[in-house]
């Protein structure tokens, strides 16, 4: 996560609820959003691809998170030893713009409205493993594929996101939520919490690089949700 503090905030403590509720359907290019077909370079078929990264999410389903403290994000206090971020963006006021928020959040808008694929696509619930996808614009090389697990979710009047941990295979260990939440006096906001530390050969040689990718994503993510809280239409659709 980038070193820069961001907005310090007072955490809220999500609960596990039940499984999460459908997103409603919305267009977009199913195919990069779910990852059912890719192509990298000359090589490879969708067929091939998906087969691949079939394979890939069995291995990922198979491990447990690369770092002890899971679910720290729901704590008000987050673990020593890693970078730590909180930032926070005012949404809009009154329930109907908690609900369209959280409903993009628990839909992986964050990552799909950063430039990730989702694969499986699916709402984000509690245990689920996915691997997020992303590639360089123009770029010959493969996608850089990162597991991931959702490790709580939240789904309540007043709250709604969840939070996922990285698997052995992702550049970093650590975990990073996504809340939207609403006050008592009926304001909206969407906080990103999150502690990590570097642990790819790669990310570490290219610590300044990987760092500002990691902070252009976090404004990304804060971003994406403001546009998705301000109506119908603005935000970045969901696969259906």
């Amino acid at each position: 996560m980038p070193d820069s503090p961001g907005h310090e905030v007072d955490p809220a403590v999500p609960a596990v609820p039940p499984p999460v509720p459908p997103v409603p359907s919305a267009r977009t290019n199913a195919a990069e959003a779910t990852g059912t077909a890719e192509t990298s370079g000359s090589t490879g078929t969708a067929g091939s691809t998906g087969s691949a990264l079939e394979r890939r999410l069995r291995a990922a389903r198979a491990t447990g998170p690369n770092y002890r403290e899971v679910g720290a994000t729901a704590d008000a206090r987050l673990p020593e030893g890693y970078t730590h971020l909180r930032r926070r963006v005012h949404l809009g006021h009154g329930p109907e713009v908690l609900a369209r928020a959280g409903r993009f959040v628990l839909g992986w808008g964050c990552q799909l409205g950063t430039g990730f694929a989702v694969f499986p696509y699916a709402p984000a619930e509690p245990g689920a493993t996915v691997l997020l996808r992303l590639g360089l614009p123009g770029s010959r090389w493969p996608r850089l594929v990162i597991p991931c697990r959702v490790v709580w979710t939240v789904d309540e009047p007043d709250r709604i996101g969840f939070a996922y941990g990285t698997l052995p295979g992702h550049p970093e260990c650590g975990e990073e939520a996504f809340l939207v939440s609403m006050d008592a006096a009926g304001e909206v906001w969407f906080e990103v919490v999150a502690f990590a530390r570097l642990a790819a050969w790669y990310a570490r040689l290219g610590r300044p690089v990987a760092v500002l990718c990691q902070y252009l994503a976090i404004e990304r993510y804060l971003a994406s949700v403001v546009e998705a809280a301000a109506g119908p239409g603005t935000g970045t659709p969901l696969p259906d």
